[in-house]
């Protein structure tokens, strides 16, 4: 039987993660959205033993590349993680002027039923397309490529230049997230 590639074999070693939102739905466009996803990192950081090497929050996905300290798994904290922010997220859409809120709520609604994966919304794809971080040339492309993407997406002109990456962390400032430089 064929392994599959994208599964997390050891619970504490680094990886490369993806999270994508259902639908590749933009939610992250707005900053009450991205600030559920700094705050939630930044706690899983201080109480959950996540250690992250780099991340980058774009309209629609988080790329991390992280790793998790005993006695937590990765797979633990990926659970919580995606559970907390889908019901901080819908909370927010809920309670806050949001000129999509009948579209967004029905588009992840539709997918919690669609899935059966979750009682009411869905925000988060499954799956996390976890690549374990081995090879230095691996981890050097991966670091690249994340602080890479918001200029990609035209989105700042230089990667220090955008506020929800840790590109700002490897400029020598301090970003938003907790980051342990590689």
């Amino acid at each position: 039987m064929a392994r599959d590639r994208y599964f997390i074999d050891d619970q504490q070693a680094a990886y490369f993660l993806t999270m994508t939102v259902v639908h590749w739905i933009d939610i992250f466009t707005r900053k009450e959205y991205k600030h559920i996803i700094v705050e939630s990192l930044n706690y899983c950081t201080e109480k959950k033993g996540l250690v992250v090497f780099a991340w980058v929050l774009m309209s629609n996905h988080l790329h991390l590349m992280a790793r998790i300290e005993e006695p937590q798994t990765m797979s633990g904290f990926l659970r919580d993680f995606k559970k907390y922010t889908s019901k901080a997220i819908i909370d927010t859409i809920q309670t806050r002027e949001e000129s999509r809120r009948d579209w967004l709520l029905d588009k992840f609604g539709f997918e919690a039923y669609r899935t059966r994966r979750a009682e009411q919304f869905k925000v988060w794809q499954d799956g996390n397309h976890p690549v374990l971080l081995e090879s230095n040339r691996f981890i050097e492309q991966k670091l690249n490529y994340i602080h890479e993407n918001p200029v990609r997406q035209e989105i700042v002109g230089n990667p220090e230049d955008y506020l929800y990456s840790s590109a700002v962390d490897y400029s020598g400032l301090k970003g938003l997230v907790k980051v342990e430089l590689i």
